[in-house]
């Protein structure tokens, strides 16, 4: 683990607890709806067996996921952290889903997976605390079977219009505040505001996934940019 990563994993760690009700507030809400539309851009049809939430964080997204799946499919979270993990194996069992969801803490760079074992990946608010985005996404490609989706939502520096100055203003002044008020860490939220601005525009992630072979990358944008949902499938092979 290089030292991005270790800080990666000790701020998520560190602000687990009031990570769910930070995301409520600072998002309005939207998060919810966001995540329901990663699931429903993976189009999955029931006869799943494996899909895998990369960077699960709380859980919201597995859980979201394994009530789409069919009767014999299982979802399972990958994460850095071990405090989210066990927050979202906590949740996982009050929602009586133990059985269709599995965790594991374990590296997205390093996934401790076999080539081809997926019908779908889906990732939120994680490439920006991705060390290497073409790693991730080549991760993501081989662990994929063929025919089936990766779906992406993810924060992006908005557009510019009339609406990216409030955000900036928002996001990178006051989101910080909040994290200190509610969540009591100014300096992990002052991070998370910061890897927003310093990310790269979701062309880039466009570009990377096609140059990678994924086939039919599109996007959904929110907000004038500010969220975007990118989906992609990786051919069959009879198309290569």
């Amino acid at each position: 683990m290089n030292q991005r990563e270790l800080f990666v994993q000790k701020t998520f760690d560190r602000i687990a607890q009031r990570y769910d009700l930070l995301n409520r507030v600072i998002s309005f809400h939207l998060d919810t709806g966001w995540r329901r539309r990663a699931i429903a851009e993976l189009q999955l049809k029931g006869n799943e067996r494996y899909v895998l939430d990369l960077g699960t964080g709380t859980g919201d997204l597995a859980l979201t996921a394994a009530k789409a799946v069919g009767p014999n499919g299982k979802v399972i979270g990958l994460d850095l952290s071990k405090e989210m993990i066990r927050l979202a194996q906590a949740k996982t069992q009050r929602e009586g889903l133990e059985q269709k969801i599995s965790y594991a803490v374990a590296n997205a760079l390093l996934p401790p997976f076999k080539s081809e074992s997926f019908d779908g990946i889906v990732t939120a608010f994680v490439l920006r605390n991705v060390s290497d985005l073409r790693v991730f996404f080549e991760n993501a490609y081989h662990l994929l079977k063929p025919g089936a989706r990766l779906v992406s939502l993810e924060m992006f520096p908005p557009r510019k219009h009339l609406f990216s100055f409030f955000y900036s203003l928002y996001f990178y002044c006051f989101v910080p505040w909040i994290g200190a008020g509610l969540g009591r860490n100014h300096e992990a939220y002052r991070y998370l505001a910061q890897s927003v601005k310093g990310f790269c525009p979701p062309e880039t992630v466009t570009h990377t996934l096609q140059h990678i072979g994924f086939s039919r990358v599109k996007v959904q944008r929110y907000l004038y940019g500010a969220v975007c949902l990118h989906s992609a499938i990786k051919p069959s092979r009879s198309l290569n």
